[in-house]
């Protein structure tokens, strides 16, 4: 059974309420259950923190453990050069994921520091996204 945690970022407990042209109206926590249904023969374990430092022990701390990780920085996949060094330090791929396609939005979004350092992205399938990542874990 693969072991994968997914880890949200800022603002990304405010799923379901916040921007829901954009995001929809599901919580994450409503996702997650699921997740966990489609995938009954894999661990899926669900971490979100708005802030930065949280973010990086919670890397270090299952980035050694762990077949996958799927990522939602939020807003610090465009900031954060600490985050992507935690990714580039752990030995577990990460796949970062985003709910929107990025690239149709605000141009300061188009830049990813954590892509480089991320096995793959995924980006603009709203919370199927997700789904996505897992089903790419599985087959790496």
């Amino acid at each position: 059974m693969k072991r994968i945690q997914i880890i949200n970022g800022p603002n990304l407990n405010l799923l379901g309420k916040r921007e829901p042209t954009v995001y929809g109206n599901q919580t994450f926590e409503a996702y997650f259950q699921e997740l966990k249904t489609l995938f009954p023969d894999a661990q899926l374990e669900y971490f979100q923190s708005n802030t930065e430092g949280i973010l990086i022990d919670k890397l270090q701390e299952t980035g050694f453990s762990f077949d996958g990780i799927i990522l939602n920085g939020g807003a610090y996949t465009h900031t954060s050069i600490a985050i992507a060094d935690a990714i580039r330090s752990i030995t577990t791929p990460v796949v970062e994921v985003h709910i929107s396609n990025v690239f149709q939005r605000e141009d300061y979004r188009h830049h990813s520091y954590l892509s480089e350092v991320c096995k793959g992205c995924i980006v603009g399938f709203g919370l199927d996204s997700y789904r996505l990542a897992v089903e790419a874990i599985l087959h790496f």
